[in-house]
């Protein structure tokens, strides 16, 4: 092989690594996109407290590994806030496309053992956490 067919090769080398790098979807982080619909609610599933019908839908369908729900302002001021609601998986969780907060997803687990959702406030904005994967996605909600 010549010299000029090496620097050829290398150029063409170069030129397709920023083409991958810059022009595909490979090394970006994948995110999920939320929405969120919220309807008042008596009761929910036998509980004594109200929780709010909060219906959460995904721009896809995912195996969750970890769904989270934190007060915005506290964890905004201290990250280690205690979560409102925190699922996990240790396994495969069944997909879904959409959820209930409060709601227990098949194949997935509270955090804590005998960790129930506590009841969210009205006009208080939240964050919800969502993971599937390496696939990571969040959502500020409010409760009208």
């Amino acid at each position: 092989m010549t010299k000029k067919n090496v620097w050829l090769f290398a150029g063409f080398a170069t030129l397709v690594v920023l083409y991958i790098v810059f022009f595909t979807n490979w090394f970006k982080p994948k995110t999920i996109g939320i929405f969120d619909t919220s309807r008042p609610m008596r009761f929910f599933r036998g509980r004594k407290q109200d929780l709010p019908f909060v219906l959460f839908g995904l721009e896809g369908t995912y195996r969750l590994s970890e769904v989270k729900v934190v007060d915005l302002a506290k964890f905004q001021s201290d990250p280690l806030t205690p979560t409102l609601w925190h699922l996990v998986s240790d396994s495969n969780s069944v997909p879904v496309q959409r959820f209930v907060y409060g709601q227990r997803i098949w194949g997935m687990r509270p955090a804590f053992k005998g960790d129930l959702p506590q009841p969210l406030d009205t006009n208080v904005t939240y964050r919800l956490f969502v993971t599937a994967g390496n696939a990571k996605g969040t959502h500020d909600f409010q409760i009208k």
